[in-house]
């Protein structure tokens, strides 16, 4: 092809062509000049000074070349070019007169057509280079993709210039809402209503939409994308004000629609006095600071410049993550924040207690659990241990050591849970409920939110994917239904929650309206250009399988077990007025599952949850993993079984002494 074989050719070889069009365009301009001026084809006067034709190019070559009109890429003309041309041209207008003087043949020679001559090289010039650009640009554009821009402002107009010259899209139109802007033409792209969007998608066979609409908030955003949702297209867009502001990105940065543009919720404004009072100028400590809250809330804590920063983590490879993410974003902000780094499990007693009295800390963020709901229904122990126990345990040391303020992360699954990881959150919510009574001193409280976007175990990066991978995409169960908020947003208010309280304090997070987790994996096909592979829809992209709800999965979830919430001063967030249980009476219970969970029994450990935790009624049999296994070997008679005393039967004592 003529273009590739040009654009290949080596820079030497393409200056050589644009001095010999130059050459031929500055010969025609001086015949134009005078042939204009004297009104003839042919002038006399140009017949006895026919040298010109060939000096004045052979002057004007090497003055174009010292204003670096050569140096200018055809493709890419800009401002730069158009400064060189009239300064190239220029100097060579005067190289005309001055050529005619020194020739001594001055006679019939009009000044006028010096003028003449400089307005006909630059267009001739700039022209030739001009059409250049244009055929390059039309003849690049044959295989490109066509896109819409929606938006024709600022971001707009900073994208589709951006594009110029890409060798993957072609701005085919601007869309925008507002009226005035209909039917103009932004460099040489049409400006259209959003009425007639789906006939310019369906004429021009476009499967991209960008976005470029920063500064509008969630609730515009997304009544643009329910209007875009419907049509055979991928929806991008730019990032954020907020992210274009402090930086964190760029006009250029399109990327696929994020999820919590539809999800997400426009977010109150913090109350700096709550995100300050436990943190700033405090010792803090946050438990499971590896994990998908943990993480959130240790970078959003640096920022409030807290004295020192103790990470506990009992995972080496997340606590080497967050420490390495933390200290980056320390030295970059110039945060002065003593990071510590401690290798560590909430279960520990004793190292916990070491830990808090050895750096003094006054704030504790317990994020650290099992939250994975049909795992902790696979290792029903482990589950309450580390739920459960260590939260009693740590909660305990905290209180010894002279933490002021404990904030337990709990969860919406904990009310009337159907699952042991709900039951198991309760009952640490009961036990610092009632640690409170016993410990005056440490305000102890319990922050109660759903699901947060694209943490580890959310549907929505499992649903990316699988859609990714061409499908299908799995859900349990067609009704299904959670509530959302993202992780930010989750850990602010957290932050924010956790000054609020006066002790014993169950808060609970405004988590907006539920989502049908089946209308969301069809919003995310949607979003993603695919179609739904249904019976009606044979030839679709992406088939939506259901599973079966997991052990121990809900249909819905709830916040609340009480019907008697109270607002605080924060619009998002409110208290629960929760039932408690003496420590008297719950001390016993806590004895009895640590005990369990050593030997371990999780029969016992269920059936006793079922009396500490009001309204748990186990939706499954008991599928605990290990004890499964052991079942069915015994059973089978092929090894020995301990039981709940913690010494196997007599059968296979004797048969391992014999």
């Amino acid at each position: 092809m003529i273009r590739d074989h040009l654009i290949s050719l080596p820079r030497s070889a393409k200056q050589l062509l644009a001095m010999l069009a130059d050459a031929s365009m500055v010969s025609i301009a001086v015949w134009a000049a005078f042939a204009l001026r004297l009104a003839d084809p042919w002038p006399e006067m140009l017949a006895s000074r026919w040298w010109l034709l060939v000096a004045m190019p052979a002057v004007t070559i090497p003055i174009f070349k010292l204003s670096r009109l050569y140096r200018t890429v055809v493709r890419h003309l800009g401002p730069q070019f158009g400064l060189s041309l009239i300064y190239g041209v220029t100097f060579s207008a005067l190289c005309l007169p001055v050529m005619v003087l020194l020739s001594q043949q001055t006679e019939e020679f009009s000044r006028s057509a010096v003028v003449i001559y400089w307005l006909l090289a630059i267009v001739g010039v700039g022209g030739l280079r001009l059409l250049g650009r244009g055929w390059f640009r039309i003849s690049m554009q044959e295989g490109l993709k066509p896109v819409i821009i929606y938006g024709a402002g600022e971001a707009g107009v900073q994208l589709q210039s951006s594009m110029t010259g890409s060798e993957r899209y072609r701005v085919i139109s601007f869309v925008d809402d507002d009226r005035t802007a209909w039917k103009t033409v932004i460099n040489g792209v049409s400006v259209s209503s959003p009425e007639i969007l789906r006939q310019l998608v369906l004429k021009n066979r476009c499967r991209d939409i960008f976005l470029a609409m920063p500064s509008i908030d969630r609730i515009e955003r997304r009544r643009i994308i329910d209007r875009l949702k419907s049509l055979p297209v991928t929806v991008r867009t730019v990032p954020s004000l907020a992210e274009l502001i402090d930086g964190t990105a760029s006009l250029d940065d399109v990327r696929p629609i994020a999820i919590e543009d539809l999800l997400g919720r426009d977010v109150v404004a913090p109350r700096q006095e709550l995100l300050d009072q436990c943190i700033r100028d405090k010792v803090v400590l946050v438990s499971g600071a590896g994990g998908s809250i943990g993480s959130e809330l240790c970078r959003q804590i640096l920022r409030l410049a807290p004295k020192r920063l103790v990470l506990l983590e009992r995972s080496e490879v997340a606590l080497y993550e967050i420490d390495r993410e933390l200290n980056e974003i320390a030295q970059e902000e110039g945060l002065q924040v003593r990071i510590s780094p401690v290798l560590g499990s909430v279960r520990d007693r004793v190292r916990g207690e070491d830990i808090l009295r050895t750096f003094a800390v006054e704030t504790v963020y317990h994020a650290a659990a099992y939250k994975h709901v049909p795992l902790v229904e696979y290792n029903i122990s482990a589950g309450v241990g580390n739920n459960s126990i260590a939260t009693w345990s740590f909660a305990e040391a905290a209180a010894q050591a002279g933490v002021t303020s404990f904030v337990l992360i709990s969860t919406d699954k904990a009310v009337r849970p159907t699952n042991t990881m709900g039951a198991t959150k309760r009952l640490a919510e009961l036990v610092l409920q009632a640690l409170q009574h016993q410990h005056p001193n440490t305000r102890f409280c319990m922050v109660r939110f759903g699901n947060v976007l694209d943490s580890s175990g959310s549907v929505v990066p499992r649903f990316k994917k699988q859609i990714a991978m061409g499908g299908p995409i799995t859900v349990t169960h067609p009704e299904v239904i959670r509530y959302f908020m993202t992780i930010p947003e989750a850990a602010e208010l957290v932050i924010q929650a956790g000054s609020m309280g006066e002790g014993g304090d169950v808060f609970l997070l405004d988590m907006g309206e539920a989502v049908k987790i089946v209308d969301l994996a069809r919003l995310m096909i949607r979003l993603a250009g695919r179609t739904e592979r249904t019976s009606d829809q044979p030839h679709g992209d992406i088939e939506i399988q259901f599973t079966g709800l997991r052990p121990g999965e809900k249909l819905y979830e709830e916040l609340l077990i009480g019907d008697n919430p109270s607002g605080t001063d924060h619009p998002m967030i409110m208290k629960a007025n929760e039932s408690e249980l003496s420590w008297e009476t719950l001390k016993g219970h806590l004895e009895f599952l640590a005990e369990a969970c050593r030997k371990p029994d999780p029969k016992a450990i269920r059936d006793r949850l079922g009396v500490i935790v009001e309204g748990f009624e186990p939706e499954q049999e008991l599928v605990d993993i290990v004890w499964q296994e052991q079942q069915d070997r015994v059973a089978r008679g092929s090894i020995p079984f301990r039981n709940t005393s913690g010494t196997r039967n007599d059968e296979d004592s004797n048969r391992s002494h014999g």
